[in-house]
């Protein structure tokens, strides 16, 4: 199987699962600051939607289309 077309399954399976979970909500930690006996923490949310899952698998089937492009 050649690369594009690994990718594409990868894009895929990707889209699928962000598709099947209606979009998926994350959260970044930032390391802790240390002032004293004051700490200082950090969190940025985030969400991934589903127009995302609908791209990624639009592209992946772009990809795995192309890479059978040739194949012997």
């Amino acid at each position: 199987m050649r690369p594009p077309a690994i990718l594409g399954t990868v894009l895929i399976i990707f889209g699928v699962f962000v598709l099947a979970a209606r979009g998926i909500s994350y959260t970044k930690h930032k390391d802790a600051v240390h002032v004293g006996p004051v700490e200082v923490a950090a969190e940025k949310k985030g969400f991934i939607s589903p127009a995302v899952g609908i791209i990624a698998v639009v592209a992946g089937g772009v990809l795995l289309l192309a890479g059978r492009g040739r194949e012997a």
